[in-house]
């Protein structure tokens, strides 16, 4: 089975701490020092396991573990249980988020919807990921996890671009936060989820971030 890409130091991030772009991990567990090897076959043994069509509801650390070769001891002080394990492992197979480019809030706006397509398109040529997340969705507390985990993080780092076009002058102030948020997330949302026919090609995250630019500029 091919390694899983991105699963470094993913493990102590889903337990407590945000993930992607900026986030602080959670105090590390009494025991002894952490292995990215052993936290690689962890992840790569559930992988493996789902590749095999076995249900989430069925993936025990027991079975994990067994499967890894690891104590479930080895597991349980890396991961505060199989919620955690679950949420690095969508992690493992979405793309990796890049630093922010920082040269202006136009070009931080484009590089975050540019990833949100690439996660979508991700997920939709990925029958692996696309099943895991729609099991997901039968668990709160898992995709609980995974909102307060991956998607909160990016939406604050969202926020905190949109404050600061709001703060310079390039986004007008008078606007409902939250529904600015929603202006340049949703479409690509709409693209990649809600029309599987429609694939938002390369450049589409530079023609939607512009246009909704141009509508919430302040008038001149």
């Amino acid at each position: 089975m091919a390694p899983v890409p991105g699963v470094s130091g993913a493990a102590s991030a889903s337990v407590s701490g945000p993930g992607p772009a900026g986030s602080s991990s959670s105090p590390a567990r009494r025991g002894r020092p952490r292995s990215e090897a052993v936290e690689r076959s962890i992840v790569e043994a559930v992988v493996h396991l789902l590749e095999e069509g076995v249900p989430l509801s069925e993936l025990s650390i027991e079975r994990i573990a067994r499967t890894a070769g690891v104590g479930k001891a080895t597991i349980y002080r890396r991961w505060e249980g199989k919620e955690a394990i679950f949420v690095d492992v969508v992690r493992s197979m979405e793309p990796v988020d890049p630093p922010l480019p920082g040269t202006s809030v136009r070009d931080d706006l484009v590089a975050m919807i540019e990833m949100l397509r690439q996660r979508g398109l991700a997920k939709r040529s990925s029958a692996l990921l696309h099943n895991v997340f729609a099991q997901m969705q039968s668990y709160p507390k898992l995709w609980d996890m995974y909102h307060r985990t991956s998607v909160l993080p990016r939406r604050q780092l969202m926020n905190k671009v949109l404050r600061r076009g709001i703060a310079n002058g390039e986004i007008r102030a008078d606007l409902d936060f939250e529904l600015l948020g929603d202006l340049f997330v949703g479409p690509m949302l709409v693209r990649t989820v809600l029309r599987p026919h429609g694939t938002p090609g390369e450049g589409s995250a530079e023609r939607l971030v512009d246009a909704v630019l141009d509508g919430v500029r302040p008038p001149r």
